[in-house]
């Protein structure tokens, strides 16, 4: 058959196919404006993501559906955030999965003191069958989970004296997120811990209601918390990721294909937020140092009599996350470890 003849060929057979089968159906997806809202400032690498996903929303939904973002906690802190996600208020957040703890106690393993030796680690379990087993349970919490990214390594602060050993925390009142772990953590460090969200922070540390706070570099700097703040400590005491969440009460309004468009946004901008997170959290360290702070490198010896002194607190929360879903979880850092992940 030359060329000509299979062209004569396609202009009578594709017609009668699609005359066969009929047009495909146009994807079902309305106008929409949805108010996301997330605690940390648009320059870090939580409005990078938030961003990031925003236009892929656009471009997947050819601009019908549109991201409108709020940052910088401007609709109230991570508390208050959750409950007006949970009410259907705003259409979606971003927090630490710590917070969403209060919901679905099994949250709380991933906050463990000292968990992940690095990242490789923490994104085998996000992204393994333990991450997607607790997202399934928050479906009948009023939320839907969407995807994790990344927070970071977090360190402590504060305006007393530099941190080097165990013992320099004592007596400290120390800022922490509104969930047990935190508060358990750092009282058994010997601090005092202080609940408290984040847009308060700044001027409590400014008005010496607390001595220092604990967050990832990138959070510090951005927040400019070197200004009320005169000493770092690289504890890396907890791995942080950010869980991505809906409303289930707008989740339900929404069609499959409009889902399917959330859902791929926030999975395909993971990657590009891990790697500005990564990428950012040196760069946010030098800045630091920069900008006057004293900035003290906690040796590997120091972060083991720490970790021994929270091995109480990370046994509890263990209990209270399930065994079988810690012994997997442990599990899949273990297959890291083995294939030399952790070098």
């Amino acid at each position: 058959m030359n060329k000509y003849s299979k062209a004569f060929l396609a202009s009578v057979v594709a017609p009668l196919v699609i005359a066969f089968t009929g047009p495909s159906d146009a994807a079902d997806i309305k106008e929409r404006t949805i108010r996301f809202a997330f605690v940390q400032p648009m320059d870090t690498h939580w409005g990078i993501g938030a961003q990031k996903f925003a236009d892929l929303v656009s471009e997947k939904s050819d601009g019908k559906m549109k991201v409108r973002l709020f940052p910088g906690g401007s609709l109230g802190g991570d508390v208050q955030t959750l409950s007006a996600l949970q009410g259907g208020t705003i259409n979606m957040s971003m927090m630490g999965t710590a917070l969403v703890a209060a919901s679905v106690k099994e949250y709380a393993i991933l906050d463990l003191p000292f968990l992940f030796n690095n990242e490789k680690e923490a994104d085998a379990v996000f992204d393994g069958p333990v991450g997607k087993k607790l997202m399934e349970k928050l479906s009948d919490k009023r939320v839907v989970g969407l995807a994790y990214w990344e927070h970071g390594y977090r360190n402590l602060t504060n305006s007393k004296r530099p941190i080097a050993k165990l013992e320099d925390i004592d007596g400290l009142k120390i800022r922490v997120i509104q969930v047990p772990i935190y508060i358990d953590m750092f009282n058994a460090l010997g601090a005092n811990a202080v609940p408290m969200p984040l847009p308060e922070l700044y001027s409590a540390m400014e008005q010496k209601v607390v001595d220092g706070q604990e967050n990832p570099n990138i959070a510090i700097d951005a927040s400019k918390f070197n200004e009320v703040q005169k000493y770092l400590s690289t504890t890396k005491h907890v791995y942080n990721a950010i869980i991505v969440l809906y409303s289930k009460k707008s989740w339900d309004e929404l069609s499959a294909d409009e889902r399917k468009i959330l859902v791929d946004a926030a999975n395909e901008a993971k990657p590009y937020q891990r790697k500005a997170a990564r990428e950012m959290d040196s760069k946010a360290l030098e800045n630091l140092k920069t900008k006057g702070m004293t900035v003290t490198v906690i040796t590997p010896q120091e972060r083991a009599r720490m970790r021994d002194r929270l091995k109480p607190v990370a046994d509890k929360y263990a209990r209270e996350g399930g065994g079988a879903l810690v012994k997997e979880m442990y599990s899949e850092i273990d297959k890291v470890r083995a294939a030399g992940g952790s070098k």
